[in-house]
């Protein structure tokens, strides 16, 4: 299993950023996605999940109303679009996969090799 995040980069507060995650290797609709974040220093936390058919997502509480979630099953693609970017979501973006349906836990089985996403004030 590959997942191949990119899309990070530096950006200035209140900008916008989408990274985008390609998957090879499982049965893409089979699998809940979603994108993790690890800040220096930090444990790493869960930001954004979406169901099979993208009809459910989630969300931690701090990316609410500023985070999208999205995917692409025809593409094997999962998207994260950020609007108002804080200086708080400066970290190192992940993409995961995992079988099930609970969108809420952080128990993933794949993982991609991130993406940096800096935030200046």
């Amino acid at each position: 299993v590959q997942l191949q995040a990119s899309g990070g980069g530096l950006v200035q507060a209140g900008g916008s950023l989408r990274l985008s995650c390609a998957a090879s290797g499982l049965s893409f609709s089979r699998y809940v996605m979603g994108w993790f974040r690890q800040a220096p220093g930090e444990e790493r936390e869960l930001v954004a999940g979406i169901n099979w058919g993208g009809s459910r997502t989630y969300y931690t509480d701090s990316v609410k109303g500023r985070f999208t979630i999205s995917r692409d099953n025809a593409k094997n693609t999962v998207s994260l679009v950020m609007n108002s970017l804080k200086p708080e979501d400066t970290a190192v973006y992940y993409c995961a996969a995992r079988s099930g349906t609970d969108l809420g836990t952080p128990k993933y089985d794949y993982w991609g090799q991130g993406t940096l996403v800096t935030v200046s004030s």
